[in-house]
């Protein structure tokens, strides 16, 4: 009785003792249901914690009957009363709603995502919605900030998610693992102001912005002419420059950190400025927006150009960043374009050691303007070069993952229910040509086996070949949305196998992950 009565005295939120989580199958009982032992948090007068209902997850507020705190009434739910050990306790049964999710951001701090600067981070996007406590126990022990809440506008319209639900979905799965490290969260490939409103109304710290549709990749090959006249044409009031204060400010030896030298000749200037001219202006405006939206939240930066054709040399890296600084911009990290392919859900293409040497150059940049992290975007997967990266970033460095924790999902889906992975994959097969437009994936997918060659023990080897992988990556936004006769397709099966399973999920993606993140780990 002692232990129970402690549970019911703290004087703020903090999660239970293991002696006390030892406690929440009784409450979880109490209504029938049985109790994630995790999630059980002790707050001034009560306790929550998280309870399954055969499929069906609820949110439990426990209070004393003779003394239910006030700050009870902040959740929405049906009130039932328990006699445990006892002892008479108010519980009320809430779902996990949106209301529901704000309240326990608002009384629970811990499950609110927060900023975290130049700590070494993860990006763990999770396009379903139930695997955060895979992700967290992805990270737990490493030191590793987890971004929990992670997901692109593109990635949210295309699994016909809203940021809101991307926000709740990391919450709950926070609460669910009692995690209470902290985490952050990350509006990635925001483009317009509009993105920065929605992500902002629901709570994002983060806000990774793409301005590639400002990047001029012709560039790299444009004529002297062409090039003179797009420099001429660009937005000098949005840069407040004029062409002649900052070709004296780049066309000049410019020395890095480590030693290295670059010797910027006007040529050199003049395609980094008509390549990422724009893009400066664009991220320096939508910035600005970003801190009148804000007001006194904190909130942090990503600047990201990871998607553009061609790869940012160290001199146009030392520029972005140079301009950036110069606008009164201020940023935790920063995404440019790495020479080599960083194709969706498959390891590096390149040479490492060319790759190695690149890094070490744009390292030398964030040296020079620096601190702030360089992030590698696509990052999944990329087993590769991450012992460089970890070497040469010296922990300045946010690896973003999101499409690997869906094929993880499908690994899921290939051993308890081979069945409905068949008809994922055959699925694929007929949506690759379309869904690979918008993605840098090489995939020969006459190099994958189809479902009715292999044996049910043989379904998982397809995401274990590169083309395999990106056949089942780059259709994730039509496996969850296609519909006939009014119902989803795929997606409410494919979730019902995955929560079935949740354990074996989470252990999934705990391995896969936990080799994302061990080379980073300090040491």
């Amino acid at each position: 009785m002692g232990e129970l009565s402690n549970l019911f005295e703290a004087r703020e939120v903090r999660p239970a003792s293991e002696i006390g989580k030892s406690l929440a199958p009784r409450f979880g009982q109490g209504v029938g249901m049985e109790a994630y032992p995790s999630s059980l948090t002790s707050a001034p007068g009560g306790i929550a914690l998280l309870a399954r209902d055969g499929l069906t997850k609820n949110l439990l507020i426990v209070a004393p009957e003779e003394a239910v705190p006030g700050w009870v009434g902040d959740f929405h739910g049906r009130r039932t009363v328990a006699t445990i050990e006892g002892r008479r306790f108010v519980i009320l049964i809430s779902e996990l709603s949106h209301e529901n999710a704000l309240a326990l951001r608002a009384d629970f701090p811990y499950t609110s995502p927060r900023t975290f600067g130049l700590k070494t981070s993860a990006g763990l996007g999770d396009r379903l919605g139930v695997g955060t406590p895979g992700h967290i126990r992805a990270v737990r022990g490493t030191g590793i900030v987890p971004f929990l809440a992670q997901q692109s506008i593109r990635e949210m319209t295309r699994t016909h998610r809203s940021a809101t639900e991307v926000m709740d979905d990391a919450t709950w799965g926070v609460f669910q693992e009692g995690w209470a490290q902290g985490y952050g969260s990350d509006a990635d490939h925001l483009k317009t102001a509009a993105d920065i409103d929605a992500t902002a109304a629901a709570g994002f710290t983060m806000f990774t912005i793409d301005p590639g549709d400002h990047v001029d990749n012709s560039a790299d090959s444009a004529s002297a002419g062409d090039l003179e006249a797009k420099v001429e044409d660009l937005d000098w009031s949005g840069l407040e420059a004029s062409l002649k204060s900052l070709k004296r400010a780049y066309v000049k030896d410019i020395i890095l950190a480590d030693g290295i030298r670059i010797a910027a000749n006007e040529e050199m200037f003049m395609r980094a400025a008509v390549k990422y001219g724009a893009a400066v202006a664009h991220t320096a405006a939508m910035y600005r927006h970003l801190v009148s939206k804000m007001g006194r939240k904190p909130f942090e930066l990503e600047m990201s150009v990871d998607e553009t054709q061609t790869p940012t040399s160290t001199f146009e890296h030392y520029f972005v960043a140079k301009e950036l600084k110069r606008l009164g911009v201020k940023w935790v990290s920063l995404a440019p374009r790495f020479i080599g392919d960083f194709e969706k859900g498959i390891d590096y293409k390149g040479d490492l050691k060319t790759f190695e040497k690149s890094f070490a150059e744009h390292m030398a940049v964030v040296k020079k303007l620096g601190p702030y992290k360089i992030s590698i975007h696509s990052g999944s997967d990329k087993f590769s070069i991450y012992p460089i990266i970890a070497r040469l970033a010296e922990g300045y460095v946010h690896v973003k993952t999101a499409g690997t924790s869906y094929l993880e999902a499908l690994r899921t889906l290939a051993d308890v229910d081979p069945a409905l992975f068949r008809e994922i994959l055959d699925f694929a097969f007929a949506r690759y040509d379309t869904d690979k437009r918008s993605y840098h994936v090489s995939a020969d997918i006459d190099k994958v086996r189809r479902s009715k060659d292999l044996r049910d023990d043989e379904l998982a080897s397809v995401l274990d070949i590169n083309d395999g992988r990106q056949l089942l990556h780059v259709t994730f936004g039509s496996v969850l949305t296609t519909k006939k006769e009014g119902a989803y397709l795929f997606r409410e099966r494919l979730l019902r196998a995955l929560r079935i399973n949740e354990d074996k999920y989470y252990d999934v993606l705990r391995k896969h992950l936990g080799r994302h993140v061990a080379p980073f780990v300090a040491r």
